[in-house]
């Protein structure tokens, strides 16, 4: 019996949508080669992450075995899939491999920040697989909402395994590669170990519609638009961003693109050779002098970013250019959950202005680019794998999608972040758990989530911050009184006082009472007024701050 083992470990991208990070290891336990797929970020919101730019799977599972790690496999360009890398790769160092298109956007990350530009290496499409340590892994390309996007062919001593990526059932996808039926039946012909599965769509009951549905209801939009036309979608969706362009060409539009990350995408799939015939544009410059009626802006923003090109549009202008009433705003997206109040507050700044918002409420301007249920179920059947493990999907995204392969006499296996599966022999088993999480990346440094920096960051968000400063003599005898700063806070309480002048009061009282011995003590002091000050203000405005003491003792 062999002693070596396959197994996968999702280190994101399991009971979350965003922030995929995927292992597969072979070999004996706790010395396994290991190969990682994708290394994507997730975006903060003001709730839970206060001031931060962009969150990343906690890799220190994979840092502590970096000896271990044979490559970095990217499925595509999106940034929940290959956002991570550059900020990961001082840590990792592990080779990169990607199709022309997505090394194309990683090179870029990676220039930023002065890695190597022979760290990512472009690949060809399955059969050609790229053999690394035990593994042999091949780019069989798949239907997506951006250039290029691959299912993972993963051949391993223990039998093949199939790493869908994001993928849908598309067979006229517009820009890319359309899904191949019959490529997927001849990769399934040796048999499936594991397939792991894209399950974000699963509970839409229908089957998924192709962007080729779109142009003609897109088209006749913005024909019968009265005043200048403007839409948003995800930029890296450049099928997307193609059919808006031709629309507005068709209806003799000029086409101006807004948005340093639109800019960027256009450029990217002109460069890579997938994106032909895209119409011609102008400057937001040459836009000023065009009739406005004549214009299609194309621009940023489709999840309510607060510094994207549609919301400064919706605050009053951006580079020169403004909405006024008449004109009309195309959301040509889905809003992603937990965006809505973002979206929504665009939406009602855009109608305060006279601008007509059409978004995706009725399914005419947008088709998503994940799998349906039955997309999946096509999947499920053209593979038959022996073993179903979802990913890309919220817990109750990966348990329903669990059901259907059940369902189908397939072998489901719930593994969320953190789950180590061994797919040693024919019985799927956990193997064990590996501590997860996310570190923070916070301006120019990253911080853990156990460093307190954003728990901090909320306290200090909800509850204020009262700073105490302390003059101590030589005798250890206070100088006057303590006295108070505040930030965040009400500057009156309910006894119609100074809430200052208050919470000194309440000090020096304190610090008057105190012994000889809390006095000699910076840790004592610095508890007991901590206390006095944060009681006092929940007396005054029925909330206990963040609290900072500062005793200074002269020498």
């Amino acid at each position: 019996m062999s002693t070596e083992r396959l197994i996968y470990l999702p280190l994101g991208g399991a009971g979350e949508i965003g922030m995929n990070a995927y292992v597969y290891g072979y070999g004996k336990p706790g010395k396994e080669r290991l190969i990682v797929v994708d290394l994507g970020v997730a975006f903060p919101d003001m709730d839970t992450s206060p001031g931060v730019d962009l969150i990343i799977a906690d890799i220190d599972w994979l840092v502590q075995r970096k000896k271990q790690i044979e490559a970095i496999f990217v499925t595509h360009a999106h940034e929940d899939h290959v956002g991570g890398i550059a900020h990961t790769y001082d840590r990792l160092g592990a080779p990169i491999y990607a199709r022309k298109f997505t090394a194309n956007i990683a090179k870029r990350k990676m220039a930023e920040y002065n890695h190597p530009d022979d760290a990512v290496t472009i690949v060809g499409t399955f059969p050609h697989q790229v053999e690394v340590g035990p593994f042999k892994v091949g780019f069989q390309p798949i239907s997506h909402s951006i250039p290029e996007s691959s299912a993972l062919i993963i051949d391993t001593p223990a039998g093949r395994v199939v790493h869908s990526g994001d993928f849908k059932v598309d067979l006229t996808p517009g820009v890319g590669e359309p899904f191949d039926p019959a490529a997927f039946e001849e990769i399934a012909k040796g048999g499936i170990k594991a397939l792991v599965c894209d399950s974000t769509n699963v509970f839409s009951p229908d089957p998924g519609r192709s962007e080729a549905s779109l142009p003609d209801a897109i088209t006749e939009l913005v024909a019968g638009a009265k005043g200048m036309v403007v839409a948003t979608t995800f930029a890296s969706n450049v099928a997307r961003v193609k059919t808006l362009a031709v629309a507005g060409e068709r209806a003799g539009r000029s086409i101006v693109l807004l948005g340093r990350a639109m800019k960027r995408m256009v450029e990217a799939s002109v460069e890579a050779g997938v994106l032909a015939d895209f119409p011609a544009t102008i400057s937001p410059e040459q836009a000023r002098d065009v009739p406005r009626e004549n214009l299609l802006l194309l621009v940023t923003g489709s999840q309510g970013e607060r510094r994207a090109a549609s919301a400064q549009l919706a605050r009053g202008k951006y580079m020169g250019l403004t909405m006024q009433e008449g004109d009309m705003f195309l959301f040509s997206s889905k809003t992603i959950p937990g965006n809505e109040k973002g979206v929504i507050h665009i939406m009602n700044q855009f109608s305060e202005l006279g601008v007509d918002v059409v978004d995706d409420t009725s399914g005419k301007y947008h088709v998503s680019g994940h799998a349906n249920r039955p997309d999946i179920e096509t999947l499920h059947d053209l593979l038959k794998p022996q073993v179903v493990i979802p990913m890309h999907g919220e817990h109750r995204h990966l348990r329903e999608h669990v059901k259907i392969a059940n369902g189908k006499g397939f072998t489901g296996v719930l593994a969320v972040n953190g789950m180590m599966i061994d797919l040693s022999g024919n019985a799927p088993k956990v193997a064990e758990y590996v501590e997860t999480g996310r570190t923070y990346l916070d301006g120019s440094v990253q911080v853990g989530a156990l460093d307190g920096v954003v728990r901090d960051r909320i306290r200090m968000a909800l509850n204020g911050h009262m700073t105490i400063t302390v003059l101590m003599d030589e005798q250890d005898e206070p100088l006057g009184d303590p006295w108070v700063d505040t930030m965040g806070l009400p500057e009156i309480g309910v006894s119609k006082a100074a809430l200052i002048d208050v919470v000194e009061q309440d000090l020096s009282q304190w610090i008057g009472r105190a012994g000889a011995k809390t006095l000699r003590d910076d840790k004592a002091l610095d508890e007991g007024l901590r206390k006095v000050a944060r009681q006092s203000a929940q007396n005054e405005i029925g909330k206990k701050p963040e609290v900072t003491v500062v005793v200074s003792r002269l020498s």
